[in-house]
C-alpha cells in the first residue's frame, strides 16, 4: 500500500540569493530573513492577479464547534484574495464582531452593521465599510446588537431569507467574492448565511473530536438545500491548525480528506502564533507578518478556492 502524501503545508523557500535583486546583507540575521521574505511573499502576490470568476462566489463558513478557524479563515482568505486584484467582501453574522477587528473595521455600538440589515432597517450597501488595508477588501461589521437578532428574527416574515435579500440588491459593487462569517451554532444567524450562499467552506482543525458535530452541520445544510436554497453545496474543506509534528494531525486530514475526497483544499493552515496574535493588533496575517507560514498558507489556499471557480459557480448559474 502506497503512504499517504503529506499534506502541502506552505513552506518558506525562496530563490537562490543571486536571483533576489534586494538581497542585502542585514539577510543574514533572523529578523532580516524575516523581512526579506515578507518582501519577496508581497512582491509576488501583488505581481500574480489572480482571474475574476465568472460569477461572484458566495461562501458560508460555517462549523457550529468553536475555534476551529472561522473567522480567522474568512478573513485572512478574503484578504489574501484583494491583495491578487480581486473585489472581496467580508459579512460578520457573529455577534463577537471577531472578523471586524481583524480587518481593522469599526464596529462599535451604534455604527451600521449586519443586525441592522436583517432586521431591515438599513440596506447592505449603507453597512458597508473598506478596509484601511486594502481599496479591494470590504467588510459588513457586526456589533453586539446583533445577540439579540435570533429573538427578533423569529416574528418576522421570511426571516430565513432576508441577508439573500439584502446581498442580492448589492449589484453595483460587482464583488467576485462574499464570505460570511457566521457563529458557532446552527441558530437563525447561521440560517440565514446558509440560504444566501450557494457554497459553504467547512473549516476543520487537525486535532481530537474534529469531525465531532459536523454531521449535524451536514444535516442541517440539506435540510436548508430541500427546503429554502436548492443550490446549495458544501464546495470546501479547509484543514486548520495543523502540526506536522503529531500523528495525530496526519490522522485526522487522512480521515477528513476520506470522507469529504476532492472537496478539501491541498494546502493545509499550520497552526501559527502570528495568526492567532494579528487579530489583537486589527489585522489579518497578512498585513501583521506576510513573511509567517500562515500568511504564506492562506495565500496558497486562496489561489486553491480561485482555481476552482469554474466548479464553484455552477449553482448560480442554475
Amino acid at each position: 500500500m502506497r503512504p499517504a502524501a503529506k499534506p502541502n503545508v506552505s513552506r518558506e523557500t525562496w530563490l537562490p540569493p543571486a536571483e533576489e535583486p534586494w538581497k542585502n546583507p542585514a539577510a543574514d540575521t533572523p529578523i532580516g530573513a524575516e523581512a526579506e521574505r515578507a518582501v519577496r511573499l508581497l512582491h509576488n502576490a501583488k505581481g500574480s492577479q489572480l482571474p475574476r470568476p465568472p460569477h461572484q462566489r458566495v461562501f458560508t463558513i460555517a462549523n457550529q464547534k468553536g475555534g476551529v478557524g472561522k473567522t480567522t479563515t474568512a478573513v485572512n482568505v478574503a484578504a489574501a484574495l484583494a491583495l491578487q486584484g480581486l473585489r472581496t467582501l467580508v459579512i460578520d453574522l457573529d455577534p463577537q464582531g471577531n472578523a471586524s477587528t481583524a480587518l481593522g473595521i469599526e464596529h462599535r455600538p451604534g455604527t451600521p452593521s449586519s443586525y441592522e440589515v436583517l432586521i431591515g432597517e438599513i440596506t447592505l450597501q449603507e453597512a458597508l465599510q473598506q478596509s484601511p488595508y486594502n481599496e479591494r477588501l470590504y467588510c459588513v461589521p457586526a456589533t453586539i446588537d446583533l445577540a439579540g437578532a435570533e429573538i427578533e428574527l423569529v416574528s418576522m416574515v421570511a426571516r430565513e431569507g432576508r441577508l439573500r435579500n439584502a446581498l442580492a440588491s448589492l449589484q453595483e459593487y460587482d464583488f467576485d467574492y462574499v464570505f460570511i462569517d457566521c457563529p458557532p451554532s446552527l441558530g437563525l444567524l447561521t440560517i440565514n448565511a446558509l440560504v444566501a450562499a450557494p457554497e459553504v467552506l467547512i473549516p476543520i482543525q487537525c486535532e481530537y473530536y474534529a469531525l465531532e458535530g459536523v454531521g449535524q452541520l451536514l444535516r442541517n445544510i440539506e435540510m436548508v438545500k430541500s427546503h429554502l436554497n436548492p443550490h446549495l453545496e458544501v464546495t470546501t474543506v479547509v484543514l486548520t491548525m495543523y502540526d506536522g509534528r503529531t500523528k495525530l494531525a496526519d490522522q485526522v486530514a487522512d480521515d477528513v480528506r476520506s470522507h469529504f475526497g476532492a472537496k478539501v483544499l491541498r494546502t493545509v493552515i499550520p497552526r501559527s502564533v502570528k495568526v492567532s496574535e494579528a487579530p489583537g493588533y486589527g489585522m489579518t496575517i497578512l498585513e501583521y507578518d506576510p513573511g509567517s507560514r500562515g500568511a504564506m498558507s492562506y495565500l496558497d489556499a486562496s489561489r486553491e478556492i480561485a482555481e476552482r471557480a469554474d466548479s464553484g459557480t455552477k449553482g448560480q448559474q442554475a
